[in-house]
């Protein structure tokens, strides 16, 4: 292995900020996002990420030099590779965002930070189906819709955060056991989606729909003017 060079000074710090413009231009790209989803799952070169994704390397390439110029991914390593080097990347450590900040990001970053949730969470859940990983007796999946007035919705997103605070114990408590007896069986990756939103029924109209104001009649066409 060769030793990590120096980041060029061309490079950019990791965004920090959810309403960072490199991080919505970094998730404006759909092929961006899915190698930016491998890359924080494992340390990988562009020639495995094109290989993983069965597409072209010339364009994964661009789209990694594009992701490590904008700071969401950074050089590890490079190794020798058939006379070349080949570059290994790593993606930064994602945006923290708080209920604050989130309330106060624009609509374009919040829309193209979901554009880029939603695409992951539908290609995780897609290879799972694909590979098995709802075929356990205990697996579960709830799609549910409940009224709820504020007091009902503020409870409903402290549950939610009471959970992942769960969720985290549960996952530090099995690292421990793992740790002690790593070759044990039933050590498997859990996926978990929690999702809180205000839903918009099927059964409803389109918004656009909705917001269309009724006409109060037919206007009439103004004739157009003669000429003299």
């Amino acid at each position: 292995m060769v030793t990590r060079p120096e980041q060029s000074e061309t490079l950019m710090t990791a965004p920090t900020t959810l309403d960072d413009p490199r991080y919505i231009k970094a998730l404006s790209h759909p092929l961006r996002v899915r190698i930016l989803a491998i890359l924080e799952e494992r340390t990988a070169s562009p020639v495995q990420v094109a290989r993983l994704l069965e597409a072209n390397l010339g364009v994964v390439s661009y789209h990694v030099r594009t992701l490590e110029r904008l700071g969401l991914i950074k050089l590890v390593k490079e190794t020798p590779s058939r006379g070349a080097v080949e570059h290994h990347y790593r993606a930064n450590k994602r945006p923290t965002i708080s209920d604050e900040a989130w309330g106060k990001a624009p609509p374009i970053a919040k829309q193209a930070f979901l554009s880029s949730f939603l695409q992951q969470v539908s290609v995780y859940t897609d290879a799972a189906a694909a590979a098995g990983g709802f075929d356990r007796p205990d697996a579960h999946f709830t799609r549910t819709v409940a009224k709820l007035d504020q007091i009902g919705w503020s409870r409903l997103a402290k549950a939610c955060e009471d959970l992942l605070g769960e969720i985290d114990a549960i996952e530090q408590e099995a690292a421990e056991r793992i740790a002690a007896d790593p070759h044990a069986e039933g050590v498997v990756d859990a996926g978990l989606v929690i999702m809180l939103f205000e839903a918009s029924r099927l059964s409803s109209p389109p918004a656009a729909e909705r917001r269309r104001p009724k006409a109060r009649g037919r206007a009439k066409a103004k004739a157009p003017a003669r000429g003299k």
